[in-house]
Order: structure tokens, then sequence, then C-alpha cells
């Protein structure tokens, strides 16, 4: 395997230039004692850590993976771990927003996920594929862009996002996942690590894959496709958004999943397996739950096992003729949370030792704990308002991962040139970016500005209480352009 290597100038770091697939690591820099830094046996203060380490349990947090240590070589991880991860209950309920809430004829909501999700799905792969190459956890490599210390403020934003996902897939699952599972199994695959998540979602999509098969098989011949009139355009956008923010807002983990592979793995073959985990799976799932949503005038049962229970009654209902069978494949769509829900928390330990710097030396799985501690009681507090804090919450998380994407994208591609980063800066705040520019850059995006026709307009993202900002003043028709200055998509109104 070759390597390129970055030199380093007692003076001044001079960087050689190197081609995208290459493997980037610093000469002089011995990345094994950094390694055995992150995992010594100085650190473990007590048995019960050395025990978990025999037991495979990964303690590293936000240190970088070694040249040595990335040795992988299975890239279709990355297409098993978002495809179990999204092929789930909370992929489906999202689906069914486009109908009851923004009142979107099914033809309309299909065409939405399908265009909005093939577009969406882009950046978050194209981050994939800067795992193997750096060995950086995602929200690390940000401090190249953001700064040692402006990278606290993306990584508080994925912190909330990451619990608000959590909340929302433990709201669905509700008492089924509790009595089943106890509420520990998320927190056990989590705690574990790299290798038994990987395993858990190489296995996990299959059931779920068998009950979505059943719901259409029972269901299929009751689904209609409605005949309620086109929705105006502004709603269309505003589900297009709610769309794009379950999509993108992976983004900002997704190089934690990849950074254990070889680095000499081709980055188109990282990009097309991740791309494919997270488009095949959110696709299908919105369309079935679209599908089954449109068919409730036809179905007033479907609809009555929906308002009392949500989508989980709704499956109920749907699987009621398969009797004990169906309660079973219910159960396992319940427990299909669980491979959401491991990977967030295990790049939530990732995001806190970034936010909480001091916090590096300690073993990523305290984090997976303490994750699941905050998560009960706000999930039982969100539990009796589940529709509106969907939409809400999809609304809000949309905002930043657009600007995370653009300042790191931009910043990847135009400045340092696919490769021009030293992994020894890693936690060097004087050696890496002060992030002004890039906080700068979030902030103006943010900020409520108006378009020549004196029309409200904040970014791409409208929040369900903020619609009239944006999304009213769309005419007949609206489309998505590219602002230059920002990098940033924004909707255009037409008068």
């Amino acid at each position: 395997m070759e390597h390129t290597t970055i030199a380093r100038d007692p003076e001044d770091q001079k960087l050689s230039q190197i081609d995208e697939d290459k493997v980037l690591e610093p000469q002089g820099f011995n990345l094994r004692a950094l390694d055995n830094n992150a995992e010594s046996d100085q650190d473990v203060s007590s048995r019960f850590i050395k025990c978990l380490r025999t037991w495979g349990v990964e303690s590293r947090g936000i240190y970088p993976v070694p040249v040595e240590h990335r040795t992988d070589p299975q890239f279709s991880k990355s297409f098993f771990v978002w495809l179990s991860s999204n092929l789930n209950i909370l992929s489906f309920s999202e689906g069914t927003v486009g109908v009851l809430v923004y009142g979107l004829t099914f033809r309309q909501v299909a065409g939405v996920i399908v265009g909005f999700n093939l577009l969406s799905a882009l950046p978050p792969a194209y981050f994939s594929t800067f795992g193997p190459k750096l060995g950086l956890r995602q929200m690390v490599q940000a401090r190249y862009s953001f700064g040692w210390f402006g990278v606290i403020v993306p990584g508080v934003f994925n912190l909330l996002s990451m619990m608000g996902y959590n909340i929302l897939n433990a709201i669905l699952a509700g008492q089924t996942l509790s009595v089943v599972s106890g509420g520990k199994m998320s927190w056990s695959i989590s705690f574990f690590g790299y290798r038994i998540l990987n395993w858990y979602e190489r296995v996990a999509w299959a059931p779920v894959l068998l009950v979505y098969l059943v719901v259409l098989g029972v269901g299929g011949k009751n689904l209609t496709s409605g005949d309620a009139p086109l929705a105006p355009a502004k709603n269309v956008l505003s589900f297009g958004a709610t769309v794009a923010a379950f999509v993108i807002s992976y983004s900002a983990l997704m190089s934690d999943y990849t950074n254990y592979m070889r680095a000499d793995v081709p980055s188109w073959k990282v990009f097309l397996s991740s791309y494919l985990g997270l488009l095949l799976p959110v696709t299908s799932a919105q369309l079935v739950g679209a599908a089954f949503a449109t068919s409730f005038a036809s179905n007033p049962s479907w609809q009555a096992g929906y308002e009392a229970a949500g989508v989980g009654g709704l499956v109920d209902v749907v699987l009621s003729p398969c009797g004990g069978f169906g309660k079973f494949l219910t159960v396992l769509l319940a427990l299909s949370v669980i491979a959401n829900m491991s990977p967030t928390l295990y790049s939530f330990g990732i995001s806190a030792q970034v936010v909480l710097p001091f916090t590096a030396h300690m073993p990523r799985y305290v984090f997976s704990i303490a994750g699941t501690g905050i998560l009960i009681p706000l999930a039982i507090v969100g539990s009796t308002r589940f529709e509106e804090t969907l939409v809400d919450f999809l609304g809000l998380v949309g905002y930043w991962p657009s600007t995370f994407i653009a300042v790191v994208a931009v910043e990847h591609v135009a400045f340092r040139k696919y490769w021009a980063y030293d992994i020894l800066d890693w936690n060097t705040p004087g050696r890496l970016a002060p992030g002004i520019a890039a906080l700068g850059a979030c902030v103006v995006y943010w900020t409520d500005r108006k378009d020549d026709g004196g029309h409200w307009i904040r970014g791409w993202v409208v929040l369900d209480w903020d619609i009239v900002r944006s999304a009213t003043n769309v005419g007949e028709t609206g489309v998505w352009t590219i602002n230059k200055k920002r990098g940033l998509s924004d909707p255009l109104v037409f008068s």
C-alpha cells in the first residue's frame, strides 16, 4: 500500500500535494503512540474497564485512528449501517407527514420524497469518504474548518439533533419497546462500539423488511391514490424541507462509521455504499407511509388506529387479519428503532467529547450511558405531542446541517484541495483555523433577509411556527437555486 506523507519543517509546515485517494499520514508523527495514548493502560483506572476491552468494547473517542489500525476492508458495512438505521418506523412516520400535515396528494408526496432524497443523500455520502483517508471523526475533522473552539457550536447542535431523533424513536416505539427490551438494547449496542454495532446493523434490516412486505401484502389491496386537490407550492416546499432535513443531518457523523476502513479503499466505493444505504431505505419507507396515509379516507379503521396510537396503531390495524403473527410483526417494527438509536448514541459520545474537550480521555461508552439517561425523561415529556414534535423538530434540525455541509465542503474542496490536513494539528488550537469565517457564514445565513420584492426569506428549511416568513410568499411556482455567496440553497419567490 502506497503512503503519501505530509512533511514537517522545523520552522514551517510544508504540505506535499497528494491525490484524494491516497493515504494521509504526517511524516515524523507517531500515530501509534497517539493511539496508545488514547487507549493505554495508564488511562485504565479499574479492572472493570480492562475487562471491557477484553470483550471487544471500543473505548476510543475522538482520537484519530492510525493508518495501521484502519484495517477494515469491508466498505459495504457503510451500506448496512444506514440500511438498518433507516428502514424503520420513523422513516415510515415521516412519509405520513406530507399527507396528514401538509395536505399533499400521493403523487406530490412521491415526487418530493424521491426528488429530495436523491439530492439530500449526496452530501452525507460524500462526507463518509473522509473517514478512511483521514481516520478522523466527522466533528473532529470539522475543527479544521470551524476551529478548536468554534466547532463547539455545531457540536452542540449535533448533540441536540441526535438526542431529538432518539426521542422521536423512543416515542414511536412506545410501551412495546419498553416491554420487550426494557429500554436497554440501543444502549447496549452503542456501548460496545464499532464492531458490535456493525454486526448488528448487518442483520437488523432483514426482519424489518419482512414486516414491510407483509404490511404491503395484507393492506396493499386497500390502498388508494386519493382524490384530494393538488396542494399549493408552499406546502410542497415545506414538506420537501422536512424530507431533506431527515437525511442531511447525517452529514455530521458519517465518517464516524468509516474511519476504521482501509485507507486505500476507493472513495467511490465508500460513497456509493453510503449513498445507497441512505437513499433506498429512507425513500422506500417514506413512500409506504405516504401510501397508507393517503388511503385513510377509504379505510376508516386505519385512521382510527392512527388517531388512537399513531403509526404503531395504524400498523396494528393493518396487520390485524394476521392475528397473533400480526402482533409479533408490530413488535418487530417497534424494535426497528434500535437500529437507528444505536449509531446515534454512538456518535453522541463523539460529539460530546468535541463539545467538552476535557473529556477526551474518557472512554466513549460513558457518553452512551449518559445519553440514554437523558433520553428517557425527555421522551416521556414529548410523547403526548408526537406529530407536532416531529414536524417542528425536523424544521429546526434542517437549519444547522445545511450550513455545516457548506462550510466543511468548501473548506475541503476550495481551501484544502482535498488533501491539506495535518493530523498532528487535530487537537492543537493554535494550528487550526480560528473559525471566525465559518461561524460568520453561519450567522449570516441564519439571519432573516428580504428579497427584492420585500418578501421574507430564511434559509431553505421552514419551521412550522414560522411558515409565513418564507413559504407563504411562494406563489404557484417555486424553484431552488444556489446562493454563490453562502453556498446554500434558498427558495426563490415569484410574484
